[in-house]
């Protein structure tokens, strides 16, 4: 065909009327106006193989696909609890179905019930928060990258803040500890060396423009070997020494012991304030399994200073988090961890109990499709996710796909293309689905798409 003969907007958006896409107009003329100019930047030879029909069959393809809403449910095949890339913590049906009740109309997100005044948003999780960790005093963030931004800039703003070079990390997304301080209005003062920092190297570089000290745990990697560490307790020591804030970022945040679920074990928040820190922040959406949000907690004057800074109420959470939030943490018991918080339940899930998954999964299966793909269980490691329990690896179960008929890449498609996505991983040339993160109403679905892939 010729470039003359392309179909007009109008021509394609009668024919989608007629399809009765579920999609705003100006959306649909945005996708045929990008389709119809990448057509016409075709060369001639590659507009031969063209058509107005097969033009117009395409476009309505790709409205159709557009039809169902771009955010949506995933199975997390990964092994990665904690996935990034997956949400992170995910949040029981349980929890949802109850905040949908209360969340539909209208709230009492900053309104006062018993007074009739204008309430404070921060007083639906301020004290269970501290009832929990032991804080005189909390607030909370959109993430913890924002906790420490505004930690940083209410106590340090044009003030030096010490870091031991050690602790000068970096996380996904290309955060980067000196980046924070800097877009924070602090002066970063580098203190030690990489691998080996004394209590001397803070105290000689205390003078009189020194705003704060920071204590930022490595939550996603570790030194070893010759190395040196100041301790948290020797740093209040010294900043109470010095009357200087003492602001210590945990990254992902244990509220419970870790050992008692088979876990390798995380600095808890409780001892961490404990110590008489000033402020500790940490991350609500890892080890917490909860909404996307930092936690604030520490001194009750700091916390205050922290809730007037203008950047505050940039930071601030909406209803839909604080209301995610207060059921997550209702949910921690430190004597008896409740499964019913569903990033513990996964992270502690035995080889045992997912062996019996994954049995489950397979006897749905048929015999043919497991020969046809090679499909067996296999023992696996996993990590969390997202920065949090780095250092060991997690026993996990996952289903092997070991097929030399069809490439792995494209079994991996396959799932990814069900209507509900099966998000997997290659290795060693073979695709998996680990069972680490997959949920118990997840298991009939895997089983039948098993069968028809």
């Amino acid at each position: 065909m010729q470039k003359r003969d392309l179909p007009s907007i109008n021509y394609i958006l009668d024919k989608l009327i007629v399809e009765k896409n579920n999609i705003p107009r100006e959306y649909m003329l945005l996708i045929i106006k990008n389709k119809l100019s990448h057509i016409r930047n075709l060369s001639d030879f590659n507009l031969k193989s063209l058509s107005a029909k097969k033009i117009v069959n395409e476009i309505i393809n790709d409205i159709t696909i557009l039809k169902h809403n771009s955010l949506s449910k995933v199975i997390n095949g990964t092994g990665i609890v904690l996935h990034t890339g997956l949400g992170r913590a995910p949040i029981s049906k349980k929890i949802l179905l109850d905040m949908a009740d209360d969340l539909s109309g209208y709230t009492n997100l900053e309104f006062d019930i018993l007074s009739g005044k204008r309430g404070e948003r921060l007083n639906h999780v301020d004290n269970l928060i501290s009832s929990i960790v032991g804080s005189e005093s909390s607030i909370v963030v959109n993430n913890n990258a924002a906790a420490v931004m505004l930690s940083i800039n209410t106590l340090s703003e044009n003030k030096e803040i010490i870091i031991s070079r050690g602790q000068l990390i970096e996380i996904g997304g290309s955060f980067r500890i000196p980046d924070v301080i800097h877009k924070s209005g602090a002066i970063l003062k580098e203190v030690g060396t990489t691998n080996r920092t004394h209590l001397n190297d803070y105290e000689k570089a205390i003078n009189n423009n020194t705003g704060a000290i920071m204590f930022a745990h490595t939550s996603n990697y570790k030194i070893e070997g010759f190395t040196k560490e100041v301790k948290i307790k020797e740093l209040v020591k010294l900043s109470k020494k010095y009357n200087l804030p003492l602001i210590v970022d945990l990254g992902s945040g244990a509220l419970l012991n870790f050992n008692k679920l088979n876990l390798p074990s995380e600095p808890l928040v409780k001892e961490i304030v404990d110590l008489g820190v000033t402020i500790v922040s940490f991350s609500a959406d890892k080890l917490i399994g909860g909404p996307q949000s930092g936690i604030i907690c520490g001194k009750k004057n700091t916390i205050k200073k922290l809730h007037i800074n203008p950047l505050y109420r940039s930071f601030r959470c909406d209803k839909f988090t604080i209301s995610i939030l207060e059921r997550s943490l209702r949910m921690h018991n430190f004597e008896n961890p409740n499964y019913e918080i569903q990033t513990l339940k996964l992270l502690s899930s035995s080889r045992k109990i997912l062996k019996n998954k994954g049995n489950k999964i397979l006897e749905k299966v048929s015999k043919d499709k497991i020969i046809e793909y090679g499909i067996s269980l296999e023992d696996s490691l996993v990590e969390a996710g997202s920065g949090s329990l780095p250092i060991k690896s997690i026993k996990s179960i996952c289903i092997k796909f070991e097929s030399s008929k069809v490439k792995s890449s494209e079994i991996s498609k396959k799932f990814r293309s069900l209507s509900i996505p099966i998000i997997g991983y290659i290795n060693k040339n073979n695709f998996h689905i680990d069972l680490k993160a997959i949920l118990k109403d997840q298991i009939n679905y895997i089983s039948s798409s098993i069968n028809n892939i």
